[in-house]
């Protein structure tokens, strides 16, 4: 089986035998049922080859999808003017990159159609116009118009350079406005991108698109769902069973857990990443293969610059407005993290019309957790080092090593990061800090806050042998908090588990940024 890694081109993967996962159905739907659209999807997650198998299905390539659902569906295959804007190629960190881009875009299409060159005369969107209109006149067919990571512009500035990312917001909406001008000239337009910015003028006012990223009619126009993973992958999935040793339905389970997880409606349709999930069945290796693809930096900058801690914004309800539309002017980086994929919906309540945000799967957990305790503590031992340390150290209930263990780490945090000035960010630096430290180490079952009938228990981490019942004082002492997992009755649900129960109390100082007394029981 050849899979398609990296390959955004329909016609590429059907004409050289690539496995195709057919959604022609969903888009002879989405052709026929609207007119101007946006979905926004997180990265390489099969946006540019949805826009790429509209192209040639707009161009009249019947030929490419013969066996596909779509050929059942249409009759007329005729072949309307397309224009193709890709912006996933190009680095706009340098000035007056967006405009060449546009430019060289508008001047072939002036040259096919035969118009003469008005670059002096007309802004970028009025000649666009132009254009629209010569190609309905010459072909008798309105157009279309396929725009891949149209905010990509915005996002390779956002929070660096203020100027360029102004610049190319007004750039953008003069292009855009074209929707609003050239409306009988146009048959279908879809944007694509990772985020909507509420002040680019294409989301707002007269013809707005159309936004179908959380439409449930078209919630697996991409990604891969459980029963496309069952019948177009069953073979590899085997394959790969044999060589972890265990049935075909764990090996199913694994994969879940690792790269499932994602929802883009009230429906709840599981999807799976196909970046990932495509990769893992061509190697026959679990690992973590989107997330090593690019460091998300524009969520770093905007997290340390909005302050925001991310044991704040998971495992809560949101109502839809509050994670769909990024506004620069407003200290939320919410929308741009769910929007990027590093949280997805995990519940839905009918009551408020609300949204429970978490991570999707393990791989993004692991790796965003790890990406931002290595930001926020910046710590002087390596992370992964340290954290494979202490599973070795719980796995074999080697107790003794987990107190210089923690403390080497927490040493390691320059003073200059553990340092606060007043008594809330002492209290949230000391919850977050030990918030990142328990999930990079959730490899094991790990609650964090874990809700109780007498209380709330700091963390409690599960190892196939072991308990760990952990409480944690702020300038306390380390017989206070065993008291409290003793009073509190922490361990009680675990009397007839049958695993050893280890009860740490530890004593965290906010003067030295470490731990200053531990104790075990």
């Amino acid at each position: 089986m050849k899979y398609p890694i990296g390959i955004q081109s329909f016609e590429q993967i059907i004409e050289d035998g690539y496995v195709y996962v057919d959604k022609t159905d969903l888009i002879y739907n989405l052709a026929h049922e609207g007119k101007i659209y946006f979905l926004s999807r997180p990265r390489r997650f099969g946006k540019s080859l949805l826009v790429s198998t509209l192209k040639n299905y707009y161009l009249g390539r019947k030929e490419l999808f013969n066996g596909l659902k779509i050929a059942s569906l249409e009759k007329d295959w005729n072949v309307y003017p397309v224009f193709h804007v890709d912006f996933n190629s190009t680095n706009f960190t340098e000035k007056e990159t967006l405009e060449q881009k546009l430019n060289f875009y508008v001047t072939e299409w002036e040259l096919k159609y035969g118009l003469p060159d008005r670059s002096g005369l007309l802004g970028i969107g009025d000649r666009f116009v132009e254009v629209l209109r010569a190609a309905h006149e010459q072909t008798g067919l309105r157009s279309v118009v396929l725009i891949d990571e149209y905010d990509k512009p915005i996002l390779d500035v956002l929070d660096v350079d203020a100027f360029l990312e102004d610049r190319h917001r007004n750039i953008l909406k003069a292009f855009y406005s074209v929707f609003k001008g050239a409306d009988s000239h146009l048959q279908f337009v879809l944007l694509t991108g990772v985020t909507k910015f509420s002040q680019v003028s294409v989301f707002s006012g007269f013809n707005q698109p159309k936004d179908i990223s959380m439409d449930a009619r078209y919630e697996t126009l991409c990604g891969i769902t459980q029963k496309e993973l069952e019948t177009y992958f069953q073979e590899p999935v085997e394959e790969m069973a044999e060589i972890y040793n265990c049935d075909y339905n764990f090996m199913l389970a694994e994969m879940k857990r690792q790269y499932d997880g994602y929802h883009f409606s009230k429906k709840m349709t599981d999807i799976y990443n196909p970046f990932s999930l495509l990769n893992a069945l061509d190697s026959k290796s679990i690992e973590d293969y989107w997330f090593k693809t690019g460091t998300p930096t524009y969520l770093i900058r905007l997290m340390n610059h909005f302050n925001e801690n991310i044991n704040e914004l998971t495992g809560k309800y949101y109502r839809q407005e509050e994670f769909i539309d990024y506004k620069a002017d407003v200290e939320m980086p919410l929308p741009m993290i769910y929007q990027s994929g590093y949280l997805t919906i995990k519940g839905y309540e009918e009551f408020g019309n609300r949204f429970l945000l978490d991570f999707p799967n393990n791989e993004v957990k692991n790796g965003f957790i790890t990406m931002i305790a290595t930001s926020y503590l910046q710590p002087g031992e390596r992370i992964t080092g340290w954290i494979f340390d202490v599973l070795d150290a719980m796995r074999a209930g080697n107790i003794e090593k987990l107190e210089p263990l923690f403390t080497s780490f927490l040493s390691s945090i320059p003073y200059s990061m553990r340092r606060k000035d007043n008594e809330r960010e002492k209290e949230r630096y000391f919850h977050y800090t030990f918030y990142l430290i328990m999930k990079l180490i959730s490899v094991y079952t790990v609650y964090t806050e874990k809700q109780q009938s007498q209380g709330r228990v700091d963390c409690i981490v599960e190892t196939p042998k072991y308990i760990y019942i952990f409480e944690f004082k702020l300038d306390g002492t380390a017989v206070e908090a065993i008291e409290q997992i003793e009073n509190k009755g922490y361990a009680r649900e675990y009397i007839l588990d049958g695993r050893k129960i280890f009860k740490i109390g530890a004593s965290f100082s906010s003067e030295t940024g470490t731990i200053s007394d531990w104790k075990i029981v």
